[in-house]
């Protein structure tokens, strides 16, 4: 039976290690006459003006990513009161008043694991466990999303996955959901973290290639 979700982004779902997850997020700014769509779970990343924008589909690999978007706010042009909405739907599709700053709200801890589903078959459990440890990449959907729901349809590319460190993300799990485990069809949910980090260290050992990584 195909699997009930396949494509909604990155969803922050708990962080490395033992270590507490509060489901924080941080605060950032995001240009008001960004024209660009920036969706609830897609990957941001930090411009030298102080501001964010979307990520591409490399971004994470040899760009650092700054980590995900989940909701903005800024404060509507014609009604002067503060707007929040799930994703950033472009200065063309809002007004905003320019007095204001337009607020991201991003899951920026470095170590960070989010869900994300697969975008095609992976075969079965064995061949999709083959892939634990191993980099992958968001492909061309990494900046698609709905401008109804405001969701990412982001989605890891299962044809890239491969030792390559300059991936952005890693694969570190497999979800076990009754809804989605049909490995033969596209949406398994796959536990992932990003690779080079904005927030992190500046180097990092990457287990695939036994070798130093620019990035994390």
């Amino acid at each position: 039976m195909a699997n009930t979700s396949t494509a909604y982004g990155l969803i922050p779902v708990g962080l490395a290690g033992s270590a507490t997850n509060s489901t924080g997020v941080t605060e950032y700014e995001i240009a008001s006459d960004n024209t660009n769509a920036i969706y609830h779970g897609g990957i941001v990343v930090p411009l030298a003006a102080g501001v964010i924008t979307f990520a591409g589909a490399t971004d994470g690999g040899t760009t650092q990513a700054l980590g995900v978007l989940t909701g903005v706010e800024y404060v509507d042009s014609g009604t002067k009161k503060p707007t929040f909405k799930n994703f950033w739907p472009g200065s063309n599709s809002v007004s905003v008043d320019t007095n204001h700053p337009v607020r991201a709200f991003v899951a920026d801890n470095p170590n960070q694991i989010f869900k994300v589903a697969s975008d095609a078959s992976l075969t079965d459990r064995a061949t999709a466990l083959a892939g634990v440890f191993a980099n992958a990449s968001l492909g061309t959907s990494a900046r698609t999303g709905s401008d109804t729901t405001g969701q990412s349809n982001s989605a890891l590319g299962v044809s890239t996955i491969a030792t390559t460190a300059t991936l952005p993300l890693r694969i570190v799990g497999i979800v076990d959901d009754e809804a989605n485990n049909d490995f033969t069809a596209a949406g398994i949910p796959l536990l992932v973290r990003l690779n080079a980090h904005f927030n992190a260290a500046t180097r990092r050992f990457d287990s695939q290639t036994t070798a130093d990584s620019t990035g994390i």
